[in-house]
């Protein structure tokens, strides 16, 4: 479970202010007392998906943006904390639905950018 604290939300309240769909997310992560997970499942159901409520779902959401998230530009832009620019590039990549978008780079801002593409490094 990954929780942010009330002044890591005002912190990404005003990085993506330009962003509806992201505030959007952000109100429902603070209705879940800071709860990434929680709130994104929340999100997914009020977007017409039916996400299974096990653990780490958000995790494989963020898996099937791996390839996206982990292109050069916008990895660095997740590493140095430019969570704008990463919101636009991912909802111009188109690789999940936008009100998901924030839970996401969020998750994997949170717990580790190099980590999280680490898997994209291994060449065979």
């Amino acid at each position: 479970m990954l929780v942010i604290t009330s002044q890591e939300i005002a912190l990404f309240r005003s990085e993506l202010a330009a962003y509806p769909e992201a505030l959007k997310a952000l109100d429902e992560i603070e209705d879940c007392e800071g709860d990434i997970e929680d709130a994104a499942i929340s999100l997914a159901i009020q977007a017409g998906q039916e996400p299974n409520i096990s653990e780490n779902w958000l995790d494989g959401v963020a898996k099937r943006c791996r390839v996206a998230i982990c292109r050069s530009e916008l990895k660095a832009d997740l590493t140095n904390g430019r969570l704008n620019t990463a919101f636009a590039d991912l909802v111009a990549a188109k690789v999940c639905p936008e009100i998901l978008i924030t839970s996401v780079i969020i998750y994997v801002y949170k717990t580790g950018v190099n980590d999280f593409c680490e898997p994209l490094d291994y060449q065979l």
